[in-house]
């Protein structure tokens, strides 16, 4: 398999869990309305329920994928995708559609963790760096069309038929996995699976300082992100009356996002992980700044026109810290690496759906917690990588310890 295919099947696979968010978002009126969901903050569950299993199942794909190889879990993660998917087809309630979205998030799990160790598996360093920007870049395109698609999808039928449109583009892709991609855990490289193995696996990650803090940054950050996709549909629609605009509208950001992370592929070989975050970490955290000062000083709201283009500013920074942030954080880790990527994988979901969760149930009808959520957040993520790189930013490398 040459680079380009393997960085498009790593990104589709990658892909998935943003599919099965963003494709939900025109739909969650129309589920809440058939589902008989009056409390229209309660919508945001059909995506909280999912990130929920999605953090929890990541502490396992790791451990197994270090013993029995990245294939097989990774097609049982998929299969089960497939099915909790088809299942919602049929589903009766509220209650059982959040029970199924669960389940669905257990399944997606395989393909964030397995992918990351997968990519590292084969390379590292700002290699690791480059191709994860690149995968990112081509992630980045499914929150462009995804909004948009599931709205499309439920002009042939009711919001089932978004399940249905999941279960295929999964089988898809799994069965080019199949076809293309041999195993890629070194023979050396296999940890037996048993408790003290595993518990010892966490030991490594959780007391690497390097990898703990960038984790726990990444976790804040990418909490501010789960707070805007769950209040996404309240803020374009509700309060700027975007209608079926809405899905333009957040794919512009998006897409915003995807030329960032392709920027940053250009650039990190050049100038490194480090200095092309940290800088971007401080551009993220003074352009939240001027956005809370601006909605708390601007009678009524923002106009949406400065509330856009903040935002896409925001979210281009972003871009350069996300993928940069989990390969400073796989680094030193590259023996345990399926392990590491469920650790720090379940550590940044589970609190950054926490964290998104507190924000998306604090909306009063303005952008306010929203905004002032990411400033929060970007504050304490500087914090955590400032302990990291003992209070020196923009260094090329770590220091011994």
């Amino acid at each position: 398999m040459g680079k380009i295919e393997f960085i498009a099947l790593m990104a589709l696979l990658m892909a998935l869990n943003a599919l099965a968010i963003d494709i939900m978002l025109p739909g969650l009126q129309e589920i809440g309305a058939s589902l008989g969901v009056e409390n229209e903050n309660h919508r945001q569950y059909v995506i909280s329920a999912y990130l929920i299993g999605f953090a929890i199942a990541q502490l396992a794909y790791g451990p197994i994928s270090d013993r029995f190889g990245r294939r097989v879990p990774m097609f049982i993660g998929l299969a089960i995708y497939i099915v909790s998917s088809l299942c919602a087809i049929l589903v009766p309630s509220f209650a059982a559609l959040l029970a199924l979205r669960f389940i669905q998030g257990i399944g997606s799990a395989a393909m964030r963790v397995i992918t990351v160790s997968i990519v590292r598996d084969i390379f590292g360093g700002r290699a690791m760096a480059e191709v994860m920007s690149l995968i990112m870049m081509v992630f980045m395109v499914v929150p462009v069309l995804a909004p948009g698609t599931g709205q499309v999808v439920m002009l042939f039928g009711e919001w089932h038929l978004i399940f249905v449109f999941m279960a295929v583009m999964a089988a898809v892709i799994g069965a080019w996995m199949y076809v293309r991609l041999p195993e890629t855990l070194h023979p050396e490289d296999v940890r037996p699976f048993t408790a003290r193995s595993v518990l010892e696996g966490f030991r490594i990650v959780l007391t690497d300082r390097v990898a703990l803090c960038y984790t726990l940054a990444s976790t804040f950050i990418f909490g501010a992100l789960f707070g805007f996709i769950n209040s996404a549909q309240q803020i374009y629609v509700g309060i700027y009356g975007l209608g079926v605009w809405f899905p333009v509208a957040f794919a512009g950001v998006a897409a915003f996002m995807a030329l960032s992370s392709f920027v940053n592929a250009r650039l990190v070989g050049r100038f490194g992980m480090r200095r092309l975050s940290h800088g971007a970490l401080v551009g993220f955290l003074a352009i939240n700044a001027l956005w809370l000062a601006l909605t708390l000083l601007w009678p009524g709201h923002l106009p949406f026109a400065i509330f856009i283009v903040l935002f896409a500013l925001s979210m281009f920074q972003f871009g350069w810290i996300g993928s940069n942030f989990n390969s400073l954080a796989m680094e030193p880790l590259g023996h345990v690496a399926g392990t590491a990527s469920s650790v720090l994988g379940f550590m940044g979901t589970a609190g950054g759906t926490i964290i998104g969760a507190i924000i998306g149930q604090s909306f009063n009808g303005t952008a306010l917690p929203l905004v002032t959520g990411f400033f929060t957040l970007s504050v304490i993520g500087l914090i955590f990588v400032l302990i990291a790189e003992r209070g020196k930013l923009f260094q090329p490398h770590n220091k011994p310890i």
